[in-house]
C-alpha cells in the first residue's frame, strides 16, 4: 500500500461520526483506516483482508498490536466503490459497512478524543467529521 492519506489534528470527539466514500484500489489484498493518537497509538485499526475474506480490527499502543477483533462480513473488493461510516462512542466504535451491516469494535485504550486519521489502499472522494 503506496499511498497513504493522513490528518494529524483530526479532533475527533465522542459522538461524532466519520463519513469517507471513496474506491478500493484495483491491485491490493487489503486498505486500512486507523483513528488514533498518532502512528504508534490507534485506538481502531479497521483493516479488510481480501485475501483472507475478513475485517481486522485492532488497537495499537507504542507500536505494540493488541488482540485481533475479526469478522467474517466481507462486503468489500478491490475496485470497489465504498461508503463507511465510523461512530466514536466513550466505549466502542461502530463501524457502518457498505451493505449496512454494523460492527462494534471496544475503545480500549479510553481515549476521549481521537487527533490522527490515515488510510491506505483507497482512493478518497471524501471524508466528513460531524
Amino acid at each position: 500500500m503506496s499511498e497513504k492519506f493522513e490528518v494529524k489534528d483530526l479532533n475527533m470527539k465522542p459522538g461524532m461520526s466519520l463519513k469517507i466514500k471513496g474506491k478500493i484500489h484495483n491491485d491490493v489484498d487489503r486498505f486500512l483506516i486507523n483513528l488514533g493518537q498518532g502512528k504508534e497509538t490507534l485506538n481502531l485499526h479497521f483493516n479488510p483482508r481480501f485475501n483472507e475474506s475478513t475485517i481486522v480490527c485492532n488497537t495499537s499502543e507504542g507500536g505494540r498490536w493488541g488482540q485481533e477483533q475479526r469478522e467474517n462480513h466481507m462486503c468489500f473488493s478491490p475496485g470497489s466503490e465504498v461508503k463507511i461510516t465510523i461512530t466514536f462512542q466513550d466505549k466502542d466504535f461502530k463501524v457502518t459497512l457498505p451493505d449496512g451491516h454494523q460492527l462494534t469494535f471496544p475503545n480500549r485504550l479510553g481515549h476521549n478524543q481521537l487527533h490522527y486519521l490515515s488510510m491506505g489502499g483507497l482512493q478518497i472522494s471524501s471524508f466528513k467529521l460531524e
